[in-house]
């Protein structure tokens, strides 16, 4: 049985997604000033025109990370697949620590139902950032395709075989057509690149909204009251004693947790190892299915081999239920040359006095 063909642009169970680098390289008002017209001529569809654009700039910026991502980009919408997928090659070749770059390939060679090298590509996304659930959800996606192929190759070798096509037919329904009122497809995302920066912020694919103040209560005003007769002189019981108004526990929990999150980001801005490490409590389940003394040597190679590094904080929300804690927040890292800007879940516990993360994610 033949298998569906495969398109970048169509969901399977969730669609393989097309990124555009969130990462850049601090630079002036100029270079963003290209970046920015390179984009708008994508955004009309005018692709000789950005690519010429991109091909002049990176003659002078060879090794340049988001004018490099654009024009993969721009090849991969003028359907020259092969050019894409060796420019995103080269991008992980300057710029392993990224996983967006393994990512673009993955759907590329889904494309050209190359599904093992599309495999291949998305689990060095996640070795790379193994909090990087895009590259797990389409993971599960090219999984699936190579079931979907393993099914009816085996149907093919013994028709015969009853247990089979139920199980083909259970993996085709995820390639088939989305369910009624679903959204329709679109096609893949083109993020403006980096507004001119002087120091070390950069753009957040998704910058979540500020929460709305709460509008200020309406002044109470009291009527106005007789004034009272004399009473009759009595001997006054004795008062009661005021009542103290309640503690918000909810809220001293989240200045807390708000304090230990700016204290986990400051060690790792630091490089202070055994404070940072002592962030993490001891239920905390290292992503990529690492064990705990793998992921903390891996942690430290990465972070005490930087030269410079610096992780600012922003959109700091906190919710707070009993032990439990939530913190989500958007992270600008920089180390060294690079700059990475993403949104971060902390899940944090109480254990006795002290709030410890015990799972973190990216992209969510």
């Amino acid at each position: 049985m033949a298998i569906p063909a495969f398109s970048p642009r169509k969901p399977l169970l969730a669609a393989l997604r097309l990124l555009l680098i969130s990462a850049t390289i601090s630079t002036s008002a100029v270079y963003a000033d290209e970046y920015a017209d390179v984009s708008r001529l994508m955004k009309a569809n005018q692709f000789p025109e950005a690519l010429a654009k991109a091909e002049q700039y990176l003659a002078a910026k060879p090794r340049d990370p988001q004018m490099r991502f654009l024009k993969g980009v721009i090849q991969t919408e003028t359907g020259k697949a092969s050019d894409a997928i060796t420019t995103f090659t080269k991008i992980t070749e300057d710029y392993p620590e990224l996983p967006e770059p393994y990512n673009n390939m993955a759907v590329l060679y889904a494309g050209q139902s190359q599904f093992d090298k599309a495999r291949a590509a998305l689990e060095m996304a996640i070795r790379t950032n193994p909090s990087y659930a895009t590259a797990h959800e389409n993971l599960g996606d090219v999984y699936a395709r190579l079931a979907s192929q393993a099914y009816s190759k085996a149907l093919q070798l013994d028709g015969g075989n009853a247990g089979v096509q139920p199980k083909l037919a259970l993996i085709r329904t995820l390639f088939s057509a989305e369910p009624k009122g679903a959204q329709k497809p679109v096609a893949a995302p083109v993020v403006t690149p980096a507004p001119p920066v002087t120091a070390k912020p950069a753009p957040a694919p998704v910058v979540a909204a500020a929460p709305a103040a709460k509008p200020a209560p309406a002044p109470v005003v009291a009527p106005p009251t007789a004034r009272p007769a004399p009473a009759p002189a009595v001997v006054a019981a004795p008062a009661k004693p005021a009542t103290p108004a309640p503690v918000n526990a909810a809220a001293g929990g989240e200045k807390e947790v708000e304090a230990v999150v700016h204290a986990w980001a400051d060690a790792w801005a630091d490089k202070n190892m055994n404070t940072y490490l002592a962030s993490y409590g001891p239920s905390f389940d290292p992503p990529g299915k690492q064990i705990r003394k793998a992921w903390e040597e891996d942690r430290r190679a990465r972070i005490v081999g930087k030269s410079r590094i610096s992780v600012k904080l922003s959109n700091l929300t906190v919710s707070v239920q009993g032990k439990k804690a939530t913190a989500k927040f958007k992270q600008d890292y920089s180390a060294d040359a690079l700059h990475v800007s993403s949104r971060k879940t902390l899940e944090l516990t109480k254990a006795g006095e002290r709030w410890v993360i015990v799972k973190e994610s990216t992209g969510n």
